[in-house]
């Protein structure tokens, strides 16, 4: 079994968002499901931090999951800024067993083992965020990071981290969520939200021991990158 992992698909299938208006975006939905049904099989897992649809709501967004749902594979989905239709936990898993969908988990103060990998992680958030309640975010966030990485150290294995929102960034760094990282020892994080131009900058780096890597689907020409153990 091999774990994989791939950010912001974008899915628009219930909404009106087309994606083919931006550079490098012509067809990405059949260009990611040819490559993804070409190297993952039934068995693996997929990690997707992430900004998985545009739907507003869970109906908006149920032809996104049905369209996840059929692809081979686990998919173990983390929430992203723009997955608004994202609930509780309880309402997640309703849905899904209302539609059908039996490949779909949600990481969401939670943690998951694949392979020799503990999943963990969260959305995180903007460390220079100016808005009234930013702070409040940003430790709502450490403290979900905690817990998941809390969880995952009871199912052995690496602890991996997996987060919409980069913690380094080039205006600084997410001081909050980095301390947690390094507390719990996490050696490899990977998140997505960066897109164009600046993608190649951040595209895998060290931050005090920890390596960072970017796996945006437009940035791996949206073809799951397969996590070497």
């Amino acid at each position: 079994m091999s774990v994989f992992v791939i950010a912001d698909p974008h899915l628009s299938f219930g909404t009106e968002k087309p994606m083919d208006i931006f550079r490098g975006w012509q067809d990405h939905t059949d260009r990611l499901k040819a490559s993804w049904e070409s190297i993952v099989s039934p068995g693996d897992t997929v990690v997707i931090p992430g900004d998985i649809s545009w739907g507003m709501t869970p109906e908006e967004a149920r032809e996104d999951l049905r369209f996840l749902d059929s692809l081979p594979g686990r998919k173990i989905i983390g929430k992203g800024n723009h997955d608004y239709w994202w609930g509780t936990m309880k309402k997640l898993r309703e849905f899904t067993e209302e539609n059908g969908f039996t490949t779909l988990d949600f990481l969401f103060n939670n943690a998951y083992r694949a392979d020799d990998i503990a999943v963990c992680g969260t959305r995180g958030w903007f460390f220079d965020d100016k808005a009234q309640n930013a702070e409040k975010v940003i430790k709502r966030e450490a403290g979900r990071l905690s817990l998941s990485i809390e969880e995952a150290l009871k199912l052995g294995g690496e602890p991996v981290a997996f987060l919409h929102y980069p913690v380094v960034y080039e205006a600084g760094v997410c001081e909050e969520l980095l301390e947690v990282l390094k507390k719990y020892g996490i050696r490899r994080c990977y998140f997505g939200h960066i897109h164009g131009d600046k993608s190649g900058k951040y595209a895998k780096y060290t931050f005090d021991g920890i390596t960072f890597s970017l796996i945006s689907a437009d940035f791996l020409a949206f073809c799951p990158k397969k996590i070497i153990l």
